[in-house]
């Protein structure tokens, strides 16, 4: 019998493989938001194994089903972008709470995961924490080269250093043992004046 975890774990993933943006890994292509969540939580397993599961359900849906809810749907400017960025938040923790209730879910779970993946309390609650280390964590390893392709050094020093900002001494450790290209390594240095 498949407890809620695992019903729960193959409905997040059935979710975000009906991406239809696809993204290539190692020459396979895979669902955008499918790659990012496996790479989410892989990226936790490996930072921080004993995670509860409500932790290691938030670092899966973390984006799920993103693509549902357009950038270009909201103004093009800082304040548009926020509200978007505000707005998935909440879509994204119903989006997984109605999925965490068909597994069998009780309702101090499902809140405690949407309160994550809300990203509340950030730098006060350790499991909020715990998974914005691991979002900046997969940023740096997997997302950082094709944004070097695209910004100049002045805007990629500043996500860098917000980025930083972000993570906690135990995420900067971990974030230092990543292997960077030489330019990209020179670049986070840079940015973050070591």
């Amino acid at each position: 019998m498949n407890t809620p975890f695992q019903k729960a774990s193959e409905w997040i993933d059935a979710e975000n493989a009906q991406d239809p943006n696809i993204e290539t890994d190692q020459n396979i292509e895979y669902p955008k938001e499918l790659l990012y969540s496996n790479r989410m939580y892989e990226k936790l397993m490996q930072f921080c194994p004993e995670a509860s599961e409500e932790v290691q359900i938030a670092s899966k849906a973390q984006h799920i089903c993103r693509w549902k809810v357009a950038r270009e749907s909201y103004p093009m400017d800082r304040v548009g972008y926020l509200r978007w960025r505000e707005d998935l938040k909440k879509f994204h923790a119903k989006t997984t709470a109605e999925i965490l209730e068909k597994a069998g879910y009780d309702q101090v779970f499902i809140d405690r995961v949407s309160f994550l993946i809300e990203k509340k309390l950030l730098k006060k609650d350790a499991e909020t924490q715990l998974l914005e280390d691991v979002i900046c964590l997969v940023f740096l390893d997997y997302y950082l080269e094709p944004f070097v392709e695209k910004h100049d050094d002045e805007k990629l020093k500043n996500i860098i250093k917000k980025t930083w900002d972000k993570m906690s001494e135990k995420g900067h450790q971990e974030a230092l043992k990543i292997s960077y290209s030489e330019e990209n390594l020179n670049l986070i240095k840079a940015s973050l004046g070591l």
